[in-house]
């Protein structure tokens, strides 16, 4: 697809942290059920940052760069997910208005990086988009107008924050991960107490009950500091083009999480949303693996 193709353990290791997300996203609904989303997500950065930053050197990179990733990915991305699941969208469609980013990151590497897409990676990436308007399609009370323009603000944050880490070179990256993580809580508790006023700190103690505090330890640990390693490793070993197609698997782990935990139902619309980007996912994944079976069959017949 672009010359190389994904290692298989580089395979599965990049399926098992979609699969990761996707399941945070109930766990995202099962923190602002209990907590103001803005505090939930500052709670979340405040142990990615604590106590890893006390034990891991900073890294080369420039504060103001650690700092732009640091607010783009605490509060552009994921303190817009944590209000656009407080607003209405179900965890399972959150997570897939979120794939917008996709198409984003894409463009943002054709016109940034000057990377190619072949032929396959456009049919799957149209593919996709069709699920998508299907999306919008949905009528079962998963889908709201605020919840989805909160979705929109965090697929363009997910795409800057993509953009960034290709253009960073990055060599530390769980270091990057864990400083960056210091900068969002602030404006995060910030906008908390702008939108709620001081009350809703006098109350923190009791609102931050164990599912709420288990909600912010697993967004904190497995994925924030274990997923964004992991996945940014792989984003300075692959392009953003052939990665971001990786993180449309993202929403089929949360709808399962959604539809276990939730019991959100699957309508007709969701269904054909789902397996357009299922069949959007896979057709630029196992193109290279098809590829040489049809030349050789096309020179066979050449022969013949």
């Amino acid at each position: 697809m672009h010359g190389r193709s994904i290692s298989p353990i580089h395979l599965i290791i990049i399926v098992a942290v979609t699969c990761l997300w996707g399941f945070n996203y109930s766990v995202i609904k099962a923190g602002v059920d209990n907590i103001d989303p803005f505090i939930l997500t500052g709670l979340r950065f405040t142990f990615a940052a604590f106590p890893a930053v006390l034990f891991v050197r900073k890294p080369d990179v420039k504060w103001r760069y650690l700092a732009l990733y640091g607010i783009t990915f605490g509060v552009g991305l994921w303190g817009m997910m944590s209000m656009s699941i407080y607003s209405g969208l179900s965890a399972g469609t959150a997570s897939l208005i979120l794939e917008f980013s996709v198409f984003i990151s894409v463009l943002m590497g054709i016109v940034f990086l000057k990377e190619r897409i072949n032929t396959s990676l456009k049919i799957g990436l149209a593919l996709t988009l069709l699920g998508l308007v299907f999306v919008a399609n949905i009528t079962d009370g998963s889908v709201t107008f605020i919840g989805f323009v909160f979705a929109l603000v965090g697929a363009l944050s997910m795409s800057v924050i993509s953009l960034m880490v290709k253009k960073l070179d990055i060599k530390d990256m769980f270091a990057f991960v864990a400083w960056s993580c210091l900068f969002a809580p602030l404006p995060l508790f910030t906008m908390a107490y702008m939108v709620n006023g001081v009350h809703l700190y006098s109350e923190l103690s009791m609102a931050l009950n164990p599912i709420a505090f288990g909600s912010v330890l697993f967004q904190a640990y497995p994925t924030t500091l274990l997923g964004y390693w992991v996945w940014n490793k792989m984003l300075t070993k692959y392009p953003l083009s052939m990665m971001s197609p990786f993180k449309l698997l993202v929403p089929i782990f949360a709808l399962l999480g959604s539809v276990i935990f939730y019991d959100e139902q699957l309508g007709i619309n969701k269904m054909i949303a789902f397996s357009l980007i299922i069949a959007g996912v896979l057709l630029p994944l196992i193109t290279p693996l098809i590829a040489p079976f049809i030349k050789r069959l096309r020179f066979k017949e050449l022969q013949s």
